[in-house]
C-alpha cells in the first residue's frame, strides 16, 4: 500500500476522516470502489487486532446454528474477515424460520454439543436461560481478558442491551442490575407503517397519525384502489401475530398483557375497558379494510401482498419493508415509510421490539472461541460492513445508525426509513411481561383475536373469557 493511501485509511481509522473523504482520496488516487472498501477492511481488521489477542484460539472450529434471514447472509458474506483475523474456522447450519426454533429447542434440550452459538429472538431466552442452556455473557462481556477494548459494549443501543437481559424471575423488568444477558442483540425490528405511494397518491391519501386515521385511510384505499386491501397485519395462531404491530398499539394506548402484584403474582390486564376499546377498532380495521383469509397471514404473507401490490400499506416491522422495497417485487421502488403514533393523546411511537441475538450455548465445549466470533460478529466493524455494503438492517450500534453513507443510503432508496427509525427507536422495548407462560399465553390471545373478527366472539366477552383463562393458567403454573 502507498503512502497516501495508507494515511487516508490510517486517517479513516482514528475517526479523523469520513468513509465518504476516504472513498473520494482514495478515488483521487486512482482506487477503484471495490479495491477501496477491500483496503478498508483489512485496515479495520488491522486496527481491531492491534490491541488484542485474536489469535489466541486460532486452529479452534466452531459451529453455528442460524435462521435464514439476511442478517445471516451479511455475515456469512464477511465471515473470511473473521477467519483471516482469529484463524477460527467456522461452520454453519441454515434453516428456513418455520422449522428453525424447532432446530433450538431440539438442539438444546438434549444438550446437545454439536452447535456453540446460535440466533435466537429475546422472547426464546425467557425459557432458554432459566433452564440452564444458554450462559449468561456478562462473564464474557465484562471480562477484559475475553472481550476487546474497542467492542464497546455501551454502543449496544441501551433500550436493546436492556430487553436482551433478564434475572429470570417471572414479572420482573428486562434490564434491572441483577439480570442475565443470555443474548447479545445483533438486528432488530421496529413496528411502524410501510405505505405504497403510488396508491396513497391515487387515492389521495397521506400517512395516518393514529388509529381512527389508519381506519379510515386503510378503508378508503380499499375503496379507491383496485385489487388491493388496505392493510396488512398478522392473523396467524400464533404468537408472532400479538408481538407486532399489535401489541406496539396495544402499548401506545397504555396497556399491558399482565398486572405484576405487590406480592409478584401475575394476572391478567387485557380486559380493562381501554383493552376492550382498542380490540374493538383493531377487529374492525381488519374486518374493513384487511386481507379475506387474514387469519392465515406471517410475516410472509404481510410482506408478499405489499410487495405485489396487493395491500396498500402494513403496520409491521420495518426491516419486512425494507425488503419489498427492493429485488424483484413489483412495488419496489414505490414505498415509503412512516412512524405511526396509534393514541392521539400520546406523545411519540412506542413500537414493541423484535431483536434477533446472538446466544452461546452452555452444551459448548469451546465457548471462549465462540465468544470471539459473537463479538465480531455484533462488533462495529461488522456492524458498518453489514450496513452499507448488505441488507443488515437495523444495525444495533449508535456508532452505526451514525455512519453518513448508511445513512445516505437509507435516504436514497428508503424514503421516510431513517426519519421513522429516528422517531421509534426512543420509545422502542419489549413490552411484553417476561415470564415461562409466554408462547401459551400469547398463542391463546391470537386465537380470540381470530374469534372476534370471525364474528364468533363479541369483543367484551372474548376478552373476559381470555382473562379468566390466563388467570386459570398462571395459577396452575405457580404464577399468579
Amino acid at each position: 500500500m502507498y503512502e497516501k493511501e495508507k494515511g487516508l485509511i490510517d486517517a479513516f481509522i482514528r475517526g479523523d476522516l469520513s468513509r465518504r473523504g476516504l472513498l473520494r482520496g482514495l478515488a483521487a488516487t486512482g482506487v477503484s470502489a471495490s479495491a477501496a472498501s477491500a483496503l478498508v477492511n483489512m485496515a479495520q481488521s488491522r486496527a481491531l487486532a492491534a490491541d488484542f489477542d485474536w489469535k489466541k484460539h486460532s486452529g479452534t472450529g466452531v459451529k453455528l446454528l442460524l435462521n435464514k434471514h439476511p442478517y445471516a447472509d451479511a455475515m456469512i458474506a464477511n465471515i473470511e474477515t473473521f477467519k483471516a483475523m482469529t484463524g477460527i474456522d467456522v461452520s454453519y447450519d441454515v434453516f428456513p424460520e418455520d422449522v428453525y426454533f424447532d432446530k433450538v429447542t431440539a438442539a438444546l434440550a438434549s444438550g446437545s454439543t454439536e452447535y456453540d452459538a446460535f440466533m435466537t429472538g429475546a422472547y426464546m431466552t425467557w425459557t432458554y436461560g432459566p433452564a440452564g442452556w444458554t450462559v449468561d455473557l456478562n462473564e464474557y462481556i465484562m471480562d477484559p481478558a475475553k472481550t476487546a477494548p474497542g467492542y464497546n459494549w455501551d454502543d449496544v443501543l441501551p433500550g436493546l442491551r436492556a430487553s436482551t437481559a433478564w434475572n429470570g424471575v417471572p414479572g420482573s423488568a428486562l434490564g434491572t442490575e441483577d439480570a442475565k444477558q443470555w443474548c447479545i442483540p445483533w438486528g432488530y425490528e421496529l413496528n411502524s407503517l410501510t405505505y405504497n405511494r403510488r396508491m396513497f397518491d391515487q387515492a389521495g391519501v397521506t400517512p395516518p397519525e393514529n388509529m381512527e386515521g389508519l381506519m379510515e385511510a386503510a378503508a378508503k384505499l380499499g375503496r379507491d384502489i383496485p385489487n388491493a386491501y388496505g392493510v396488512g397485519v398478522r392473523g396467524s395462531r400464533s404468537w408472532a401475530t400479538i408481538h407486532p404491530g399489535f401489541l406496539s398499539a396495544y402499548a401506545n394506548f397504555g396497556q399491558k398483557d399482565l398486572n405484576v402484584g405487590a406480592d409478584g403474582k401475575l394476572s391478567a390486564a387485557m380486559n380493562t375497558a381501554e383493552s376492550k376499546a382498542f380490540h374493538a377498532q383493531w377487529v374492525k380495521m381488519i374486518q374493513d379494510s384487511g386481507p379475506r383469509d387474514w387469519s392465515t397471514y406471517t410475516w410472509y404473507q404481510v410482506g408478499t401482498d405489499l410487495g405485489a401490490g396487493a395491500s396498500a400499506m402494513i403496520y409491521d416491522a420495518d426491516i419486512l419493508g425494507y425488503f419489498m422495497n427492493g429485488g424483484d417485487n413489483a412495488e419496489a421502488g414505490n414505498l415509503g415509510f412512516a412512524a405511526f403514533t396509534p393514541n392521539p393523546a400520546a406523545s411519540a411511537p412506542t413500537p414493541n421490539v423484535w431483536i434477533w441475538s446472538l446466544a452461546m450455548s452452555t452444551f459448548s465445549t469451546k465457548k471462549d472461541a465462540a465468544w470471539y466470533f459473537m463479538q465480531w460478529a455484533s462488533g462495529v466493524e461488522h456492524g458498518t460492513f453489514g450496513a452499507t455494503k448488505m441488507d443488515f438492517v437495523n444495525p444495533v450500534r449508535k456508532s452505526v445508525w451514525s455512519n453518513e453513507d448508511f445513512r445516505n443510503r437509507l435516504e436514497a432508496s428508503y424514503p421516510g426509513y431513517v426519519a421513522q427509525h429516528d422517531a421509534s427507536a426512543p420509545g422502542a422495548t419489549i413490552y411484553f411481561t417476561a415470564q415461562p407462560l409466554f408462547f401459551d399465553l400469547t398463542t391463546e390471545w391470537a386465537a380470540t383475536l381470530q374469534q372476534m373478527v370471525a364474528g364468533q366472539a363479541p369483543v367484551d366477552e372474548g376478552l373476559d373469557q381470555l382473562a379468566a383463562s390466563v388467570d386459570r393458567q398462571l395459577k396452575e403454573a405457580g404464577l399468579g
